[in-house]
Protein backbone atom coordinates (compact mmCIF):
# COMPACT_ATOMS: atom_id res chain seq x y z
CA UNK A 1 0.00 0.00 0.00
CA UNK A 2 2.70 2.73 0.58
CA UNK A 3 3.97 1.76 -2.64
CA UNK A 4 1.38 2.62 -4.27
CA UNK A 5 1.22 6.01 -2.32
CA UNK A 6 4.70 6.98 -2.73
CA UNK A 7 5.32 5.44 -6.62
CA UNK A 8 1.75 5.79 -8.18
CA UNK A 9 -0.30 8.53 -6.48
CA UNK A 10 2.17 10.46 -5.21
CA UNK A 11 3.70 11.23 -8.86
CA UNK A 12 0.45 11.59 -10.49
CA UNK A 13 -0.85 14.19 -7.77
CA UNK A 14 2.55 16.03 -8.51
CA UNK A 15 2.18 16.54 -11.97
CA UNK A 16 -1.45 17.53 -11.76
CA UNK A 17 -0.40 20.05 -9.32
CA UNK A 18 2.38 21.49 -11.68
CA UNK A 19 0.46 21.30 -15.12
CA UNK A 20 -2.57 22.91 -13.09
CA UNK A 21 -1.23 25.14 -10.76
CA UNK A 22 1.45 26.44 -14.12
CA UNK A 23 -1.75 26.97 -15.91
CA UNK A 24 -3.17 28.77 -13.19
CA UNK A 25 -0.53 30.83 -12.49
CA UNK A 26 -0.15 31.83 -16.22
CA UNK A 27 -3.81 33.04 -16.69
CA UNK A 28 -3.90 35.19 -13.33
CA UNK A 29 0.12 36.16 -13.37
CA UNK A 30 1.50 35.50 -16.20
CA UNK A 31 4.58 38.48 -15.57
CA UNK A 32 5.21 36.32 -12.59
CA UNK A 33 7.08 33.44 -15.54
CA UNK A 34 10.37 34.54 -14.46
CA UNK A 35 13.27 34.22 -12.31
CA UNK A 36 12.79 37.78 -10.57
CA UNK A 37 16.52 38.57 -11.25
CA UNK A 38 18.14 39.64 -7.93
CA UNK A 39 21.26 40.62 -9.83
CA UNK A 40 21.25 44.51 -9.18
CA UNK A 41 21.39 43.68 -5.53
CA UNK A 42 24.50 41.25 -6.24
CA UNK A 43 26.67 40.39 -9.10
CA UNK A 44 29.47 38.24 -8.77
CA UNK A 45 28.23 35.25 -6.30
CA UNK A 46 24.91 35.30 -8.58
CA UNK A 47 26.80 35.09 -11.79
CA UNK A 48 29.39 32.32 -10.43
CA UNK A 49 26.39 30.35 -8.65
CA UNK A 50 24.17 30.85 -11.53
CA UNK A 51 26.40 29.72 -14.10
CA UNK A 52 27.67 26.70 -12.53
CA UNK A 53 24.27 25.53 -11.60
CA UNK A 54 23.23 25.87 -15.18
CA UNK A 55 25.64 24.73 -17.02
CA UNK A 56 25.66 21.64 -14.69
CA UNK A 57 22.01 20.62 -14.13
CA UNK A 58 20.58 21.07 -17.61
CA UNK A 59 22.86 18.58 -19.23
CA UNK A 60 22.16 16.62 -16.44
CA UNK A 61 18.68 17.24 -17.20
CA UNK A 62 18.82 16.34 -20.67
CA UNK A 63 20.67 13.28 -20.22
CA UNK A 64 17.85 11.83 -17.62
CA UNK A 65 15.17 12.75 -19.96
CA UNK A 66 17.14 10.85 -23.31
CA UNK A 67 17.15 7.66 -20.50
CA UNK A 68 13.01 8.29 -20.90
CA UNK A 69 12.17 9.05 -24.23
CA UNK A 70 15.18 6.82 -26.09
CA UNK A 71 16.42 4.06 -24.07
CA UNK A 72 16.93 1.90 -25.88
CA UNK A 73 19.94 4.99 -27.79
CA UNK A 74 21.14 5.42 -23.96
CA UNK A 75 21.75 1.73 -23.50
CA UNK A 76 23.97 1.93 -26.74
CA UNK A 77 25.92 4.98 -25.94
CA UNK A 78 26.45 3.41 -22.77
CA UNK A 79 27.35 -0.45 -23.75
CA UNK A 80 31.15 -0.33 -23.63
CA UNK A 81 33.66 -0.06 -20.66
CA UNK A 82 34.93 3.07 -22.00
CA UNK A 83 31.85 4.86 -22.85
CA UNK A 84 30.14 4.21 -19.37
CA UNK A 85 33.48 5.02 -17.40
CA UNK A 86 33.51 8.28 -19.32
CA UNK A 87 29.50 8.46 -18.83
CA UNK A 88 30.39 8.55 -15.11
CA UNK A 89 32.52 10.64 -14.52
CA UNK A 90 30.89 13.23 -16.07
CA UNK A 91 27.98 12.62 -14.49
CA UNK A 92 30.12 13.68 -11.20
CA UNK A 93 31.56 16.41 -13.08
CA UNK A 94 28.48 18.11 -14.01
CA UNK A 95 26.70 17.25 -10.38
CA UNK A 96 29.91 18.63 -8.17
CA UNK A 97 29.38 21.86 -10.33
CA UNK A 98 25.37 22.19 -10.12
CA UNK A 99 25.97 21.38 -6.25
CA UNK A 100 28.61 23.90 -5.97
CA UNK A 101 26.36 26.44 -7.90
CA UNK A 102 23.31 25.69 -6.11
CA UNK A 103 25.28 26.18 -2.70
CA UNK A 104 26.98 29.45 -3.59
CA UNK A 105 23.12 30.66 -4.51
CA UNK A 106 22.10 29.82 -1.07
CA UNK A 107 25.28 31.40 0.35
CA UNK A 108 24.12 34.63 -1.55
CA UNK A 109 20.76 34.87 0.04
CA UNK A 110 21.92 34.03 3.55
CA UNK A 111 24.65 36.74 3.30
CA UNK A 112 23.73 39.35 1.79
CA UNK A 113 20.97 41.21 3.36
CA UNK A 114 19.56 42.99 0.21
CA UNK A 115 19.16 39.22 -1.20
CA UNK A 116 17.47 37.90 1.49
CA UNK A 117 15.07 40.69 1.95
CA UNK A 118 13.26 39.58 -1.80
CA UNK A 119 13.69 35.75 -0.82
CA UNK A 120 10.45 34.27 0.07
CA UNK A 121 9.53 31.10 1.96
CA UNK A 122 8.89 28.99 -1.44
CA UNK A 123 12.47 30.58 -2.87
CA UNK A 124 14.13 28.88 0.63
CA UNK A 125 12.31 25.68 0.37
CA UNK A 126 12.73 24.96 -3.72
CA UNK A 127 16.59 25.86 -3.34
CA UNK A 128 16.70 23.39 -0.23
CA UNK A 129 15.31 20.64 -1.99
CA UNK A 130 17.53 21.26 -5.11
CA UNK A 131 20.67 21.22 -3.36
CA UNK A 132 19.07 17.77 -1.25
CA UNK A 133 18.50 16.14 -4.71
CA UNK A 134 21.87 17.18 -6.22
CA UNK A 135 23.43 15.65 -3.32
CA UNK A 136 21.51 12.55 -3.62
CA UNK A 137 22.27 12.31 -6.99
CA UNK A 138 26.28 12.46 -5.90
CA UNK A 139 25.54 9.87 -3.63
CA UNK A 140 23.99 7.35 -5.86
CA UNK A 141 26.38 8.56 -8.48
CA UNK A 142 29.63 7.32 -6.07
CA UNK A 143 27.48 4.91 -4.34
CA UNK A 144 25.47 2.94 -6.42
CA UNK A 145 27.67 2.46 -9.30
CA UNK A 146 26.97 2.39 -13.31
CA UNK A 147 23.59 3.95 -13.05
CA UNK A 148 23.79 4.81 -16.81
CA UNK A 149 22.73 0.89 -16.88
CA UNK A 150 20.39 -0.10 -14.25
CA UNK A 151 18.48 3.17 -14.17
CA UNK A 152 17.82 1.95 -18.20
CA UNK A 153 16.28 -1.12 -16.20
CA UNK A 154 14.42 0.57 -13.29
CA UNK A 155 13.47 4.02 -13.65
CA UNK A 156 12.81 4.12 -17.58
CA UNK A 157 10.18 1.81 -17.27
CA UNK A 158 8.26 3.21 -14.22
CA UNK A 159 7.86 6.34 -15.36
CA UNK A 160 6.96 4.87 -18.54
CA UNK A 161 3.97 2.82 -16.97
CA UNK A 162 2.94 6.23 -15.38
CA UNK A 163 3.30 7.82 -18.46
CA UNK A 164 0.83 5.17 -19.70
CA UNK A 165 -1.90 4.84 -16.90
CA UNK A 166 -0.16 1.24 -16.23
CA UNK A 167 1.62 2.10 -12.78
CA UNK A 168 4.21 -0.21 -12.10
CA UNK A 169 5.92 0.57 -8.97
CA UNK A 170 7.59 -2.54 -8.66
CA UNK A 171 10.23 -1.52 -10.83
CA UNK A 172 11.40 1.02 -8.19
CA UNK A 173 9.79 -0.06 -4.76
CA UNK A 174 13.10 -2.44 -4.26
CA UNK A 175 15.68 -0.20 -5.04
CA UNK A 176 18.18 0.62 -1.57
CA UNK A 177 16.71 4.02 0.14
CA UNK A 178 19.10 6.68 -0.99
CA UNK A 179 17.54 6.02 -5.22
CA UNK A 180 14.43 6.06 -3.83
CA UNK A 181 14.73 9.43 -1.85
CA UNK A 182 16.10 10.87 -5.13
CA UNK A 183 13.32 9.64 -6.77
CA UNK A 184 10.60 11.27 -4.64
CA UNK A 185 12.35 14.31 -3.65
CA UNK A 186 12.18 15.16 -7.61
CA UNK A 187 8.69 14.36 -8.03
CA UNK A 188 8.04 16.92 -4.52
CA UNK A 189 10.11 19.43 -6.92
CA UNK A 190 7.93 18.73 -9.94
CA UNK A 191 4.73 19.49 -7.51
CA UNK A 192 6.33 22.66 -5.65
CA UNK A 193 7.29 23.87 -9.74
CA UNK A 194 4.28 26.82 -10.36
CA UNK A 195 4.74 27.97 -6.92
CA UNK A 196 8.26 29.26 -7.11
CA UNK A 197 10.91 30.50 -9.32
CA UNK A 198 11.67 27.33 -11.24
CA UNK A 199 8.52 28.19 -13.21
CA UNK A 200 10.60 30.74 -15.83
CA UNK A 201 12.01 27.08 -17.15
CA UNK A 202 8.79 27.43 -19.21
CA UNK A 203 9.74 30.53 -20.73
CA UNK A 204 12.20 30.39 -23.40
CA UNK A 205 14.73 27.75 -20.99
CA UNK A 206 17.56 27.23 -23.89
CA UNK A 207 17.55 30.70 -25.22
CA UNK A 208 18.94 31.26 -21.35
CA UNK A 209 22.31 29.58 -21.90
CA UNK A 210 23.60 32.27 -24.42
CA UNK A 211 21.70 35.58 -23.70
CA UNK A 212 23.62 38.34 -22.74
CA UNK A 213 23.20 38.73 -18.03
CA UNK A 214 21.37 41.51 -17.22
CA UNK A 215 23.52 44.49 -16.81
CA UNK A 216 21.63 47.35 -14.56
CA UNK A 217 23.36 50.68 -14.77
CA UNK A 218 22.58 53.50 -12.27
CA UNK A 219 22.03 56.98 -14.38
CA UNK A 220 21.33 60.37 -12.47
CA UNK A 221 19.23 62.73 -14.49
CA UNK A 222 20.71 66.01 -15.01
CA UNK A 223 19.05 69.16 -13.85
CA UNK A 224 19.07 71.86 -15.62
CA UNK A 225 19.23 75.78 -13.83
CA UNK A 226 17.99 78.87 -15.50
Amino acid sequence: MLDILLYVVFPYVAVALAVGGTIYRFLTNQFSFTSLSSQFLETDIQFWGSTLWHYGILPTLLIHLGGFVAPKLMFFLHSTPETLYLAELAGKILGIMALVGAGAMFYRRVASSKVRMVTTPADWAVLVLLIVQVVLGLWMAFGYRWGATWFIHTVTPWVVSLATFQPAPQYVASLPLIPKLHFLNATLLIAVFPFGRLVHMVSFPVSYLWRSFQLVIWTRRRVKLN
